[in-house]
């Protein structure tokens, strides 16, 4: 059980440090980080350096002198915001498609589950590059495209625990008392199948800010000035050799949050699982 508390704890922290700079550092920053600075005097700094007007950048300064310390933590809050929310999102849409499935089964069933089928079968960067393409970009638009583009794990997930939790007895209990179908399945069997989906929304995440990072990348996602980790990589791959400092800040905090991220989301699946086969041998 300590060592589940340390798995949780551990990235929790980082992710917690990540968005508190995401808050603070872009306020305490001595310009605009989506603005120009002095290009002349200010151009491709690097990492420690200080300007003629005795501002410190901690990890330089990219082709326009913006502080890239800055322009990471304030992208860190464009990641966290689109790959919370579009994991939210898709994660509340999945569990309310998966249990009205299950639950009312018969057509309504087979159509929900082979539409879910046909966009799994469909890989998703293909289908984030379709939407992206036909909307005009803007983080918006990322977050409704993952969120069409996300529900169907989550929806199949529930779906197979409100068919597991429905024959139990005490939802034959509640409907002997009175309570109408709606009722039970909101208050009664939701409740116990969202610990699946809740594993699923928190590994959601890092896939959430990865795809939203490349969609900017590309120049599908978040559009330039407001910085993302996606454009900021995109901008400093010409000087990776002269400056390589330009894409590598940006791309670290991409996969430390990712990572952090998907390491909540194991944490997680491991303590309830244990919690799970702790119930099984009570109930034995």
């Amino acid at each position: 059980m300590r060592r589940l508390e340390r798995d949780v704890v551990t990235p929790l922290v980082l992710l917690l440090a990540l968005a508190l700079g995401a808050i603070v550092v872009p306020m305490l920053a001595a310009s605009d980080p989506r603005t120009m600075g002095d290009v002349v005097a200010q151009r491709f700094l690097p990492p420690f350096a200080t300007d003629g007007q005795g501002a410190f950048h901690l990890l330089g300064t990219d082709r326009f002198g913006r502080d890239i310390f800055a322009r990471t933590m304030l992208a860190a809050r464009i990641s966290l915001v689109i790959g919370i929310v579009g994991s939210l999102l898709a994660g509340a849409v999945g569990i309310g498609l998966g249990a009205l499935s299950a639950w009312r089964g018969g057509v309504l069933d087979r159509l929900l589950m082979n539409a879910a089928d046909a966009l799994l079968a469909i890989p998703r960067l293909i289908l984030l590059l379709v939407c992206a393409a036909l909307w005009r970009p803007g983080t918006l638009t990322v977050v409704a495209v993952l969120v069409a583009t996300g529900w169907m794990a989550v929806a199949r997930l529930v779906r197979a625990e409100v068919l597991g939790i429905r024959t139990r007895p005490f939802v034959e209990a509640a409907a002997a008392l009175g309570a109408t179908p709606p009722r039970i399945l909101w208050r009664h069997v939701l409740p116990n199948a969202l610990g699946s989906a809740i594993v699923a929304m928190s590994l959601g995440v890092g896939g959430a800010i990865l795809l939203e990072s490349g969609l900017s990348f590309l120049g599908l996602g978040v559009q330039p000035p407001q910085p993302s980790w996606g454009n900021m990589i995109a901008d400093g791959r010409d000087a990776i050799v002269s400056a390589p400092w330009v894409a590598l800040a940006p791309g670290l905090a991409l996969i430390a949050t990712v990572v952090a991220s998907t390491l909540l989301g194991d944490a997680l699946r491991d303590r309830l699982a244990g919690e799970s086969a702790t119930a099984l041998r009570d109930r034995a």
